[in-house]
């Protein structure tokens, strides 16, 4: 997962809206959303390569998403799947930050991470890049991308201000999951520079990507009110056109 955008706010309703683009190269193997057998309370989409995920939401109320840092060189090799940081939280029952400080002590185990942990009452952010530890999200409007929460590219800079308009409407007829499906690169000039050259910042700097190798997978909504969720999720080929949607709601 590459690109997020969501709106935390405990104290309304909903609780959590969350649009996502995951990008991901083509060739590795992945099952879209679904509910797990093995942990019949849990959604999500699976990695098959290393049998993690990257979003998922479980029938009462928790979630996680997890974005990769872009950083080279790196300053060290993970051994651990990222992926399993998300599925742990999903399966498990301790508390957004309990599991957020075993994550930061643990983090050296991974390659670089952004992790979102949460429940109907607590939303905390954690990094293995930097010193800062685990931080409990106050209300707001946050975004995700491949540096650390509201790092200010264009591209995240853009995500936030569209679920910003979106959650204004009234009646909005746009789609959520729809929000970040911008295929434009942004101009050379605002990018970052994190490492992998100029052409690959310029493709990488489309909220949504397409490409023949690497692109965006899937785009994802996660509604969660005080007594419900809605998950959608869009999939895609390596020329961008959607290959299937889903829904669920409990």
């Amino acid at each position: 997962m590459c690109l997020i955008s969501f709106q935390w706010h405990p104290q309304q309703d909903p609780i959590l809206t969350l649009v996502a683009n995951r990008d991901e190269f083509h060739a590795r193997a992945a099952q879209q959303a679904h509910r797990w057998a093995d942990h019949p309370h849990m959604y999500a989409g699976k990695d098959l390569s290393a049998g993690g995920t990257w979003l998922g939401v479980t029938t009462d109320g928790r979630f996680a998403a997890l974005t990769n840092v872009r950083q080279l060189p790196a300053t060290y090799k993970g051994t651990l799947s990222r992926g399993q940081l998300v599925s742990h939280f999903l399966q498990q029952s301790h508390s957004p930050l309990e599991y957020a400080n075993q994550v930061f002590e643990q983090g050296h185990a991974y390659d670089g991470f952004n992790l979102i942990v949460g429940n109907r009452q607590d939303c905390v952010y954690v990094s293995n890049r930097g010193t800062q530890g685990p931080t409990v999200l106050q209300p707001g409007i946050y975004g995700l991308c491949n540096a650390q929460l509201d790092t200010p590219w264009p591209k995240l800079a853009y995500a936030k201000e569209q679920l910003a308009t979106w959650l204004e409407d009234e009646e909005p007829i746009q789609p959520v999951h729809e929000l970040l499906h911008r295929r434009a690169p942004f101009h050379p000039d605002t990018l970052p520079d994190t490492g992998v050259g100029a052409e690959w910042e310029h493709l990488l700097s489309s909220p949504f990507i397409v490409s023949e190798h690497y692109g965006t997978r899937a785009s994802t909504a996660l509604s969660i009110r005080q007594d419900s969720v809605f998950f959608a999720e869009a999939s895609f080929d390596a020329s961008g056109q959607e290959t299937d949607y889903i829904e669920f709601e409990f």
